[in-house]
């Protein structure tokens, strides 16, 4: 039975509540469709419903008490825990012959053109079946070596980079595009090159790419060799220029990974988010329970996570996780009938996925996470970027580890551990021994029955799946708490308010985030003069310490056996010695890769904007006579740990003076007038003329007075903004400081010189960077789903 377009749109709108975004993205990337297009479901209660069915089949297999259809199909229907995008498309259709897998990594080939053109023909096959890949290139001779033909000389490792992403970029269709990853040693001659291989914007396009670095290389930039140094700051200076390199911490992605104590399941790239580092022809399916739903009584004063209710479905979700295997291989088998059948055997897809079976079913790897920690952090009335917050972020991983490690247990006992299991190989792992001291009642039975998978847990960029979710992404803060939102509609639509250079017509509407939206359903009528404070208040993506959120990262990678998908947000103004020691605190402080993106860096040319703004009226270098009343923008940021109000006075929209000061109360007030009383004396007020804030000179220190009135002595007199930004950008101190941060806020108003980020292919809106990927909060694209 197929339903029209508008049934299906009337049926998934209501299940969302009204939340068009999620019913578009269901629409377009999970609804099973025939291969006419038409929809073979209503609503994503009929995908749950598939899913669960064929899950229920695999458990029935094993256990004399399997997991209930019911009980599986509540697990996904009370959104407790999701599967990632390929498996939701994937299981129970039988209209797309697609690979379970999210991700791969293929081997190293031979170091020779056919090595390369092997690799280049695998890399196609897996994303033609929806799968992300990474591979290796140190393998790769280097640049002028000596070769055994016509050419005498090779080109190098990096020269192949592009065909590869090349392939990735041919192999996209549908609005989806192919996703690699491109890694190399540190060690390798070429890494220079390597490091520098995005320079040209219109090569490596379609890859991410990563530097391996061990050890010894970390304690030698901590020493300050000349040599490492050297290789160190251009990864340093690419990345803060082009977001790009990420950087492994490769010693303890290996020396952490219980896969990597078995010779055949050494680890040697990562798939193209770096959450799962692979070993060769081995794969990963994902999956992410939604912590926020684990929060009861969310933003109330009796507010409290259920960590107990946690690790009862972590427990069945491992389960769930180790059903995908078995759903895998059925997957492979029809994809090797087919290539086994049809005249012209293609020999090297069926090498690639009999190697890839092989290793699904001896490691029987699965890939467990979680997304919406962000709001269980608002839920719960803590900041992001606390303490608090990195504690019990570190404990739901916890909770999620030790539950997986006892399903995974238990299931040896029930259905035989992994088959290459061998416990005196497992000894030394860190992680492993991590969770038998945390867990101590399990290690009579690990000894005895082992694990039935070899790795468990990972996480993933979780865009998509956050917004079917109606949560936030991974462990990554909040975005924005609002959007304009882009729906394309006729021509004829009244509702139509864009037109795009192509002619066609788009509606913009405001939305807020989802649970941001639910705390104020929940609150009482607002006393006029008396605004709530957000519990999202400070939390967002450009507001949080971005220090805080590696050591947080870096305390939840202790209990995750893979590894993390997350992009640290970093603002336009961050300097290379600051992401230096960002990136040196990511290795001190545990975690296994670091990726960051500095706004306004990533994909793009620079261009010179057209500057249309009103100017001041200057005579011979004199300020204007400061009206009564200003319009102003209120901005809240972070100096040395603490929380700053930054307000900017402004004459025809432009700044023209800045006031500075801590305030640790309510002020949730972004726009407003700024009145002046008397010298000396300004007040805030809000845009229907209620007072907000007496007096705000008077929360300055003298320090901050002194260096603010400087700033506006100058915007007055016509200084250009873009000037005293650099001016103060070039103070000595950390990211957190005083003239740091007044410069962040200033930078906001430059706007002479602007770098364009990649544009949605869906809807033309600008791509953000979340997790390793571009994603459009405008429609709900990403380039990695």
């Amino acid at each position: 039975m197929s339903y029209s377009e508008r049934e299906v749109v009337e049926a998934t709108v209501s299940f969302f509540k009204g939340d068009d975004l999620a019913s578009q993205v269901w629409m377009d990337k999970y609804a099973l469709k025939n291969r006419e297009g038409e929809f073979l479901e209503k609503s994503p209660y009929d995908m749950f419903s598939r899913i669960s069915t064929e899950v229920a089949r695999v458990d029935k297999k094993y256990l004399k008490v399997p997991y209930s259809e019911s009980e599986i199909f509540e697990l996904f229907y009370n959104k407790y825990f999701t599967y990632a995008g390929s498996c939701l498309f994937g299981i129970g259709n039988d209209n797309n012959l697609t690979s379970l897998g999210n991700c791969f990594v293929i081997g190293n080939g031979e170091d020779s053109y056919a090595g390369i053109l092997q690799t280049d023909a695998e890399q196609i096959q897996l994303m033609k079946r929806r799968g992300g890949v990474g591979h290796d290139i140190s393998h790769l001779r280097s640049k002028n070596s000596f070769v055994n033909n016509a050419a005498r000389t090779s080109t190098g490792a990096v020269s192949f980079m592009n065909r590869f992403s090349n392939s990735t970029t041919e192999v996209a269709q549908g609005g989806r595009r192919g996703a690699l990853m491109l890694t190399m040693g540190v060690t390798h001659s070429d890494i220079e090159d390597f490091i520098e291989s995005k320079n040209d914007l219109t090569k490596v396009t379609s890859a991410n790419i990563s530097v391996k670095v061990d050890d010894t290389f970390m304690e030698k930039v901590e020493e300050k060799d000349p040599n490492t140094l050297h290789i160190w700051n251009k990864i340093i200076h690419q990345a803060w220029k082009n977001a790009e390199p990420g950087v492994l911490f490769w010693d303890r992605i290996k020396e952490e990974s219980p896969a990597d104590c078995y010779a055949e399941f050494q680890t040697i790239s990562t798939n193209p988010c770096g959450e799962v580092p692979l070993s060769a022809y081995d794969s990963c399916r994902l999956g992410s329970l939604i912590v926020s739903n684990f929060v009861i009584n969310p933003f109330t004063k009796d507010s409290y996570f259920d960590f107990d209710l946690l690790g009862r479905k972590a427990y069945m979700a491992q389960y769930m996780m180790d059903d995908l295997i078995d759903l895998e291989e059925e997957k492979i088998n029809l994809i090797l009938n087919k290539l086994n059948s049809e005249p012209q055997i293609n020999n090297i897809e069926v090498d690639l996925w009999t190697k890839i079976k092989t290793n699904l079913l001896n490691g029987r790897r699965t890939g467990l996470g979680f997304l919406g920690l962000a709001d269980v952090f608002a839920m719960l009335g803590i900041k992001y970027d606390v303490k608090d917050a990195i504690y019990l972020g570190e404990e739901i991983a916890k909770t999620i580890a030790c539950s997986s490690y006892r399903a995974s247990i238990q299931m040896a006992k029930e259905r035989g551990a992994f088959p290459v299991w061998n416990k005196e190989l497992e000894e030394k792992n860190p992680f492993i021994n991590r969770i038998l001291l945390e867990c101590p009642d399990l290690k009579k039975d690990y000894e005895k029955y082992g694990r039935r998978n070899i790795s468990n847990l990972s996480i993933a960029p979780t865009g998509s799946l956050a917004i079917l979710n109606q949560t936030s992404s991974g462990i990554e803060p909040v975005f924005n708490l609002s959007y304009i939102r882009r729906k394309r509609v006729s021509a004829d639509d009244p509702k139509k308010t864009v037109k795009d250079d192509n002619g066609e017509w788009w509606q913009e509407y405001t939305v807020f985030h989802p649970k941001y939206e639910l705390w104020k359903n929940l609150q009482p009528v607002v006393i006029q003069g008396e605004p709530l404070r957000s519990p999202y208040y400070g939390s967002t993506t450009n507001e949080i310490d971005p220090l805080q959120k590696i050591r947080m990262q870096g305390k939840i990678q202790k209990w995750v056996d893979h590894s993390i998908s997350v992009t640290h947000n970093l603002p336009k103004v961050v300097t290379e010695e600051e992401v230096s020691e960002f990136y040196f605190q990511a290795w001190l402080n545990g975690c296994k890769g670091v990726t960051i993106y500095r706004e306004g860096s990533r994909s793009g040319v620079l261009i010179n904007k057209e500057d249309n703004t009103k100017e001041l009226v200057f005579t011979h270098n004199e300020a204007p006579k400061r009206p009564k009343d200003l319009q102003c923008d209120v901005y809240s940021t972070k100096i040395r740990g603490e929380q700053f109000i930054v307000v900017i006075g402004l004459w025809d929209g432009n700044p023209y003076e800045v006031f500075a000061f801590q305030f640790n109360g309510k002020f949730d007030l972004r726009k407003g007038i700024l009145r002046k009383f008397r010298k000396g004396r300004y007040d805030i007020l809000t845009e229907s003329l209620e007072t907000y804030s007496e007096n705000i000179t008077a929360e300055m220190t003298q320090s901050e007075e002194d260096r603010t009135r400087m700033i506006s002595t100058a915007l007055r007199h016509g200084a250009n903004i873009k000037f005293i930004v650099e001016q103060l950008n070039k103070s000595k101190s950390d990211i957190t400081s005083f003239s740091k941060a007044i410069a962040r806020v200033l930078n906001k108003y430059v706007i002479d010189e602007v770098r364009v980020n990649s544009i949605c292919p869906k809807c033309k809106s600008i791509l953000s960077y979340s997790s390793g990927c571009e994603i459009c909060l405008h429609c709900g694209y990403s380039a990695c789903s």
